[in-house]
């Protein structure tokens, strides 16, 4: 076996010597997966939408139960793996505003420098271009989900006919092919898929044709008890889902009825497809949005019928989008198969956060509550892990840059704020830490203000500086998240307890005053 040195001089940080076999990592991700959406996690929709291939990884490696983002929106999420710090620390606290910088460390510089071929493929979300990756084909922006644009490295753009998920697992395979073999290998393979306007692959329409969906039990939630701010929440399946584009009617289908809200023609995936696509796409959607009108027209639909119908157009549509991105765990799964690398690969599943699929009356994310909050994390790391085990450590996006180094044997530098979970992977009963910290630095985007806080195994504290505004949660009593008891005496000792561990996780984590990214006219419009 020969040994691979990594000196002081090509890193930048401690040097230590490591065998070349060190395993590949192979990191897949996608945008706004729910947990209640991956059947591994046992939630109400596994049986009606499973995912298989996501499940393999699980049932072949570890399902880790309690995996948090530290802000809860697309960018910073990204933003906190490859740094391994908190948004206020790496500069990148919100999708809008300027992109990441590049100038600071990242973990793809160590794992570049420390020998490792590095690839990024699908959505990056970061404004400026991938830095330190041997090779990137990242979509602009969002990205789109039909005949999607790609930027390569070499700046040029280029239209691909078919359907994002697709072609990003052909790229990553082709990347595959093609990677240096004397090397391992650090290949992010994102994707678009489920993120809103949730545009299934056109094979996959109607497959959930006939299943009623389980609504959640809260999918009428009052918000009694909780922040003033959440009936103000633009993300309402009632009142803000949209009817083009996300429930996917067209004006020239609305037969004169009058639809409270109406706005958009068309959705952007539609205005996207060539003549054959779109014949598949309303071959699909015109006969339903049909019979709904219809009934909607006869008055058999009041508003309670309304809120349900658009629960379940959305969900289907959304489970649906999420079948690619579980085709593409199994491609991937397979070709390490077929080429006899599953041995030495560590193969991850996540997402950049967790996505309310209806419950408390909520699409989108942000929030500190669990479903927003959770990310999926499976892995599988054969020899290391030990199959079907489900950790019940607490992890944050933040620890993955420290996990990779930790894997592929290069220190872990000073600056970076997460931990390695590999001590987890290897005994599955640790625990690195017995609480966590969340910030969300967004300012009003969905109406959601800002907030931060602090998880532990049982229970949750979050702040609203802009309404000077406590909530706590017992989750152990209270998994939904119905009923906040802060300043109920019964909890006091909690509280206080609470309390004392956000105060002591800003202090270590530097976090920056309320004041400092949060401009007055946003705090003053806060209950506008």
């Amino acid at each position: 076996m020969r040994l691979f040195c990594l000196t002081l001089l090509t890193l930048g940080v401690f040097s230590r010597c490591v065998a070349d076999d060190r395993p590949n990592i192979l990191f897949v991700f996608s945008d706004d997966h729910a947990l209640n959406a991956i059947s591994a996690y046992g939630g109400p929709l596994a049986d009606v939408a499973p995912t298989p291939n996501i499940d393999r990884i699980a049932r072949e490696g570890a399902l880790f139960r309690n995996s948090f983002c530290a802000n809860s929106i697309c960018g910073p999420s990204r933003a906190c793996i490859l740094t391994g710090k908190h948004s206020h620390k790496n500069g990148f606290l919100r999708n809008t505003g300027s992109g990441f910088d590049q100038s600071q460390w990242t973990v793809a510089k160590s794992l570049q420098n420390g020998g490792y071929e590095t690839a990024v493929i699908g959505k990056w979300h970061l404004k400026t271009n991938p830095v330190a990756f041997d090779h990137w084909d990242i979509l602009p922006g969002q990205g789109s989900y039909y005949n999607p644009e790609f930027i390569s490295m070499d700046g040029s753009k280029r239209t691909f006919e078919g359907y994002a998920t697709d072609i990003a697992t052909d790229k990553a395979i082709r990347w595959l092919d093609q990677r240096d073999s004397k090397k391992p290998f650090f290949l992010m393979c994102q994707h678009k898929a489920p993120h809103r306007t949730f545009a299934p692959a056109l094979r996959h329409l109607g497959s959930l044709d006939g299943v009623t969906i389980p609504e959640p039990t809260n999918l009428f939630d009052d918000y009694a008890t909780r922040s003033v701010t959440l009936p103000k929440n633009e993300m309402e399946i009632d009142r803000h889902l949209t009817w083009a584009y996300d429930l996917k009617l067209r004006n020239d289908e609305l037969d004169g009825v009058k639809l409270p809200e109406f706005r958009a023609y068309g959705t952007p995936e539609y205005r996207r497809m060539n003549p054959d696509q779109k014949a598949t796409w309303d071959a699909h959607f015109a006969p339903r949005n049909k019979a709904f009108i219809a009934d909607y027209k006869a008055g058999k639909i009041d508003h309670t019928e309304l809120v349900k119908w658009k629960y379940q157009r959305y969900i289907r549509n959304y489970l649906e989008t999420v079948k690619s991105v579980d085709e593409s765990v199994g491609r991937l799964l397979q070709y390490l198969d077929d080429h006899d690398l599953a041995e030495n690969t560590v193969v991850i599943y996540s997402s950049d956060q967790g996505f309310y699929l209806g419950e408390h009356g909520w699409f989108d994310k942000r929030w500190m509550f669990e479903e927003s909050f959770k990310m999926p994390f499976v892995i599988r790391w054969p020899g290391v892990v030990k199959a079907g085990s489900k950790p019940t450590a607490l992890i944050q996006n933040i620890d993955y840059a420290s996990t990779f180094l930790d894997m592929a044997g290069i220190d872990v530098p000073d600056e970076v704020q997460g931990v390695s979970i590999v001590p987890v992977l290897r005994e599955s009963e640790r625990q690195i830490r017995d609480a966590v910290y969340y910030a969300y630095y967004e300012l009003g985007e969905h109406a959601v203000p800002q907030h931060f806080g602090v998880r532990t195994h049982t229970h949750k504290l979050f702040y609203l500086p802009w309404t000077d505004e406590w909530q706590m949660f017992d989750l152990v009593k209270d998994p939904n998240e119905m009923r906040n008891v802060y300043g109920d005496p019964r909890y006091a000792d909690e509280q206080n307890r609470l309390l004392e561990k956000y105060r002591e996780l800003r202090q270590r984590y530097e976090a920056p005053s309320y004041e400092e990214y949060a401009p007055k006219q946003f705090q003053k419009n806060a209950l506008k």
